[in-house]
């Protein structure tokens, strides 16, 4: 019974609707606060098991660790990608209250339209007839802000995402771990683009749902409608070529730093046996901290850039200050240079559109055709190493991220919303059982064994004299 309240805490969109669904399809009669509460125990016993894996990881000796556990065959094909979402974290101060009953009834929680105008996130829907009760606890159990606490932070904030302003939004940061099944090739199974990349409208469309507005200092593409768009476009040519096959997923998911994330991501790596595997990349999009993960801790696996992101970097630089026509000419000959490994090509004559259009100046416009060209230049330089991808093809491997960008959804729908305020404690817990849930190979099934052979039933008597 245990078992069936954590998952519907865990996989339902808020505590409240888990509450609901166990009414009605378990006929249990459960608070949402109890449901919450149990989610938080058996969140924290998985965050703790999680933590000692990685210390005992971490413990090993460096052989050990590049290696395959003892009684684990190592997978044929791997793959690890990294990608980082979005969760509201809201910290009260201990002891903080929102007021005295009287004063908190009437300045109670906001409602979502004020803390969409707070926060920059768009309102779920219209607002209740009334003011939520102060006493109604967030998905958390944490009191939401009060709309003078909205305020203030968002008036305090320095540095403000353009997308979302406000200061509750953070990064909760997710990896990906996929067992693959492909075949290796003497020669590129698929030299030329597939055709499905070639198309002005689709591509278009993909594009634009890629680039929703990330900072100028983040990656360009973060979010997509359709997180699997990237694999799906590869499937288009699978009379041709065959992608790798996904055998089975596991996934992390942490509110924690970056440096925290890696050794948590290689720990769960070093238990499936992908150190040892024999073929093994890592793909990920063009953001600094998902290379320093490689780097640190990833380093003997084949650096991909993911394919989509950079398509979307050529196709935004050929379109740049030109007419449809000759764009989609100049995106049609560089995408095809691209898909063939021939990355420098596309430099070179991106640096001769540059000198034609000048350098952009220090207050350029994001979108000017100067900066669009700038930017993709710059995007290209710093990732030309980890696009040859005529070689990952012949080596069956994947070269698109969007299977971590389609877990990074899967947790989002869970744990991001306009109305959501989680404590750090609250996220971390309910990140890691969405994780479990998300991975395959029965992780929770295996934690509820485990758990249950713990637990004897008896109260233990010291014996008497």
């Amino acid at each position: 019974m245990l078992a069936k309240i954590i998952y519907a805490g865990s996989n339902n969109t808020s505590y409240q609707q888990a509450q609901a669904d166990l009414d009605h399809l378990a006929e249990l009669d459960l608070s949402d606060k109890q449901v919450r509460r149990l989610c938080k125990r058996i969140g924290d016993e998985r965050v703790d098991e999680r933590d000692a894996a990685v210390a005992a990881y971490q413990a090993l000796p460096l052989v050990e660790r590049k290696s395959a556990p003892a009684g684990v065959v190592p997978p044929a094909v791997v793959a690890v990608s990294v990608d980082g979402g979005r969760v509201q974290i809201f910290e009260r101060p201990p002891g903080a209250t929102v007021g005295p009953p009287q004063a908190a009834a009437a300045a109670s929680v906001p409602e979502p339209q004020v803390v969409a105008a707070a926060t920059g996130a768009s309102p779920a829907g219209p607002a209740p007839p009334g003011p939520e009760p102060a006493s109604a606890p967030a998905d958390d159990g944490q009191l939401p802000p009060t709309v003078a606490e909205v305020a203030g932070a968002a008036a305090g904030a320095e540095e403000e995402d353009e997308e979302r302003r406000g200061r509750f939004w953070r990064e909760d940061k997710i990896g990906v771990l996929l067992t693959m099944q492909s075949e290796a090739s003497a020669h590129d199974p698929c030299p030329q683009i597939p055709k499905t990349f070639l198309h002005p409208a689709r591509m278009t469309k993909l594009v634009r749902e890629l680039k929703k507005r990330a900072p100028p200092q983040e990656e360009a593409a973060k979010e997509t409608d359709d997180p699997d768009a990237g694999a799906a476009a590869l499937r288009a040519n699978e009379a041709r070529w065959e992608p790798p096959q996904v055998q089975a997923k596991q996934v992390v998911a942490t509110r924690r730093s970056w440096d925290q994330l890696g050794p948590m991501v290689a720990a769960a790596a070093w238990a499936l046996g992908f150190f040892a595997a024999a073929r093994k990349a890592f793909v990920a999009d063009g953001a600094e901290n998902n290379w320093t993960v490689h780097r640190q801790l990833f380093s003997s696996f084949v650096p991909i850039l993911d394919f989509i992101h950079g398509l979307s970097y050529v196709f935004a630089s050929a379109m740049a200050g030109r007419g449809f026509k000759e764009g989609w000419a100049a995106y049609e000959r560089w995408i095809q240079w691209v898909w063939s490994g021939a990355v420098e090509k596309v430099i070179a004559e991106l640096a001769v559109r540059q000198a034609e259009l000048g350098s952009p100046t220090k207050d350029e416009p994001e979108g000017s055709p100067r900066a669009v060209v700038a930017r993709a230049l710059t995007y290209l330089q710093n990732h030309k190493d980890r696009m040859r991808y005529p070689e990952y093809r012949r080596q069956g491997l994947p070269i698109t991220s969007s299977y971590v960008e389609s877990a990074v959804k899967q947790i989002n729908y869970r744990v991001k919303g306009t109305e959501k305020f989680w404590n750090e404690a609250g996220a971390e817990e309910l990140l890691q059982l969405r994780a479990d849930y998300l991975s395959d190979g029965d992780v929770m099934e295996a934690y509820w064994k485990r758990r249950e052979a713990s637990e004897t039933g008896q109260n233990r008597y010291r014996r008497g004299s």
